[in-house]
């Protein structure tokens, strides 16, 4: 066990490394068995954070994103959080003002995570396999620049679907009924 933590602080660092370096615009830190996000990592990437564009969390067991994330990479354009533990977002995420894309699917939202209402270019967000069942039309339809919503494989109720699809401008991806998860 404990060499197999050892071995995933071990990529973190490594990742990292490579990252500040070569002064890279991503950071991947996917599949890193992480609970949380590093604080380490904050002081580690200084003065490089700003120039980094894109960061994948994807596929690690995070439950929280602290409001610092957002503050400390403050020009993230993609973000992927794909396949975490995540139910909430920092009220921070809304002052990303470059996000365009964001990847939440396979996580544990209940509610949309209002926040992103807030990021001002957010085009595309990914909600895929989650617990959703209401949808907040109104913020939504405030959303100047969302061009796609996927909320497929979440249990949205049937009368928010027919509620939602004339009320919004951009593409909504939605799962059959009869292949919608119960909530």
């Amino acid at each position: 066990m404990q060499r197999r933590m050892g071995e995933a602080v071990a990529r973190v660092a490594r990742r990292v490394n490579e990252a500040v370096e070569a002064r890279e615009d991503a950071l991947d830190l996917a599949d890193c068995k992480l609970v949380a996000f590093p604080a380490g990592i904050y002081k580690a990437m200084r003065s490089v954070a700003e120039g980094i564009h894109r960061i994948s969390l994807a596929n690690n067991e995070l439950r929280a994103l602290a409001g610092r994330f957002a503050t400390t990479f403050s020009q993230l354009r993609e973000l992927n959080l794909e396949g975490n533990l995540l139910h909430r977002l920092p009220e921070e995420l809304g002052s990303l003002l470059h996000l365009r894309a964001i990847n939440l699917a396979r996580n544990k939202f209940r509610r949309f995570p209002e926040p992103l209402a807030a990021a001002p270019a957010l085009e595309s967000i990914d909600l895929e396999g989650n617990e959703i069942a209401e949808v907040p039309v109104e913020v939504l339809a405030s959303m100047a620049s969302l061009r796609s919503l996927n909320l497929r494989a979440n249990p949205v109720c049937p009368d928010m679907r027919l509620l939602i699809r004339p009320l919004v401008p951009f593409e909504l991806l939605l799962s059959p009924e009869g292949d919608v998860p119960e909530a």
